[in-house]
């Protein structure tokens, strides 16, 4: 029996602000408390984002806060984390960030069938005012496109 996938965190706003050209799942390192804050749904990634260190890639400003019962030894919230990727997907996205200029934003954080927790990271293009405007011209137009399509049948 596997568990559905389970957002722990979501970035909303980050399809609004960027245009996302690929996709990518990583792992991420944590300690025992920030699993058990996210497990409870705490955390925030709205502004966030990826970047390489060296050789690894690093998630920055993600705010995973403390667990509420008060352990030992409580974890930093806003600490960075490390993101493990397979070598050939890291080379790729480093190329992508420092040749095109492109941006690596985490989705969400959530856990897979097997309760592992990992970031959906998305390679993105920021996107200008007028491009956002027309972006939500372009959803206002389908859903209306889809309502009228529904109500004709």
């Amino acid at each position: 029996m596997s568990l559905p996938e389970r957002i722990a965190a979501q970035n909303r706003k980050a399809r609004h602000e960027y245009t996302i050209v690929d996709t990518i799942e990583a792992g991420i390192m944590l300690v025992g408390t920030e699993i058990k804050s996210l497990r409870a749904g705490k955390g925030n990634i709205s502004e966030a984002f990826a970047g390489p260190n060296g050789d690894e890639l690093i998630l920055y400003n993600a705010y995973i806060p403390e667990y509420q019962a008060k352990m030992p030894f409580p974890h930093e919230t806003r600490r960075p984390r490390k993101l493990l990727l397979h070598r050939r997907e890291l080379r790729k996205l480093v190329v992508a960030i420092a040749k095109d200029g492109m941006t690596l934003v985490p989705l969400d954080i959530h856990f897979n069938d097997r309760g592992i927790a990992k970031v959906q990271l998305g390679l993105a293009k920021g996107r200008k005012a007028h491009d956002k405007r027309e972006a939500i011209k372009q959803r206002d137009w389908n859903r209306e496109k889809a309502r009228v399509l529904r109500n004709r049948d």
